[in-house]
């Protein structure tokens, strides 16, 4: 119990050091390059965010579960070539797609930053490669420590190079690309043992399940400013979505560090058919979710404006009745990640994708016919997916948990 507790205060500590460290680089850049200049690396930050939604998360949690499944890393070991040799590719594709719209992207023909793109897109994989071995073996300090490594990397960089004069956006991307480097603190991550079972699934197919499904997860977790933009929004309205999504995202944000510990428990359970005790973890995750939104619509009604204010400036305000939407909407994601892991312990990850698909349906549907100005429709469309994605996952959860038993 006390180790579990260590593990735990070290992923929160670490999170959140990860988190904190993440807004001060760009705050960094901002500052240094100005709005204008800092635009590429700012498209460059973006698209980090999603590599590791689709390739850092699925990794790390394909290893965190392949090994207590197979009991041991045999199975890692025969199907990581193929997997490298697929996020090679995946990165050359990215590269060259951000390659040809670099006008657009970037707005510069210059093709530093579609290389920067394929290279993070690489690192994303390598980096989720190392935090699944280590989560695997349970090195959950080491796994913190990264966390913050990666980061603080980043700042150094673009402080030394904020010191130093330097205003080419290209050096600044390079410092977020340089974060990937902390992965040979570890390099026993990068040998893997030859005991336990042999694979017995595609790789590819739990992956790809699992990289869609976070994908559709993170589109609609960060993509509001986005819709509300195609919907006519007024830039005060789009900038005041952005810093409301990102206030009430921060636990979520903790929350994607701390589970690093539950894949392989859940997946312990699978193996072991612990049905029963699966059903009991469903619905305390029901009954916590239902009192933590709840408490959430107080913290964000009351609270949620002021706090808006106090951090982003006095300029960017949501009214009262929005705030308690994007807090209930993001204490329910949180709720949905959780679901998530317990889904890849069972290994059906298209599921996933069926499950987000699925979700964005009554979202859109309230978004297109709800009589309401666009702000708000985007706010309650955000609310709506991510309630229809929690119902579905845990039905999703349910039918293979009543297999087991």
């Amino acid at each position: 119990m006390k180790t579990r507790l260590r593990d735990t205060s070290a992923l929160a500590v670490g999170a959140a050091l990860s988190g904190v460290l993440a807004y001060v680089f760009f705050a960094l850049v901002t500052n240094t390059l100005g709005s204008v200049r800092a635009a590429p690396v700012s498209v460059l930050w973006a698209y980090w965010s999603f590599a590791g939604a689709a390739l850092t998360f699925p990794l790390q949690h394909w290893i965190s579960r392949s090994v207590p499944a197979h009991g041991g890393e045999r199975a890692i070991r025969e199907a990581l070539p193929g997997v490298l040799l697929v996020s090679l590719g995946v990165a050359v594709l990215a590269g060259a797609a951000a390659w040809l719209a670099r006008d657009l992207l970037f707005h510069s023909g210059r093709t530093w930053f579609p290389v920067l793109v394929g290279a993070v897109t690489l690192g994303s994989a390598v980096m989720g490669i190392v935090r699944g071995v280590l989560t695997a073996r349970r090195r959950f300090a080491a796994v913190a420590s990264g966390l913050v490594a990666e980061n603080a990397v980043r700042c150094v960089g673009a402080a030394a190079l904020m010191a130093a004069g330097v205003r080419d956006p290209v050096a600044f991307g390079l410092c977020l690309l340089a974060g990937y480097a902390t992965v040979l603190a570890w390099p026993s991550a990068f040998r893997l043992e030859r005991n336990g079972a042999p694979r017995d699934e595609s790789a590819l197919t739990f992956l790809g399940g699992a990289a869609g499904g976070q994908l559709i997860g993170q589109a609609v977790l960060t993509g509001g400013p986005v819709v509300l933009a195609l919907a006519g929004g007024s830039a005060r309205d789009i900038t005041a979505l952005f810093a409301g999504l990102a206030l009430f995202r921060a636990p979520y944000t903790l929350a994607l560090g701390l589970v690093s510990q539950l894949t392989g428990r859940f997946t312990w359970l699978v193996v072991q058919r612990r049905d029963h005790v699966l059903r009991r973890i469903r619905w305390w995750l029901v009954r916590l979710t239902v009192a933590g939104s709840a408490g959430a619509a107080l913290v964000g009604g009351l609270v949620g404006p002021p706090l808006l204010r106090l951090v982003f400036g006095e300029d960017v305000t949501l009214p009262s009745r929005l705030t308690v939407v994007l807090a209930i909407g993001s204490t329910v994601a949180m709720a949905n990640l959780v679901v998530t892991l317990v889904v890849l312990a069972h290994g059906r990850t298209p599921a996933l994708i069926r499950a987000w698909a699925l979700a964005l349906v009554p979202g859109g549907l309230w978004f297109l016919v709800a009589g309401l100005p666009a702000l708000d429709r985007t706010c309650w469309a955000f609310l709506v997916v991510e309630a229809a994605a929690f119902g579905l996952l845990l039905l999703e959860e349910s039918r293979r948990t009543a297999r087991l038993g």
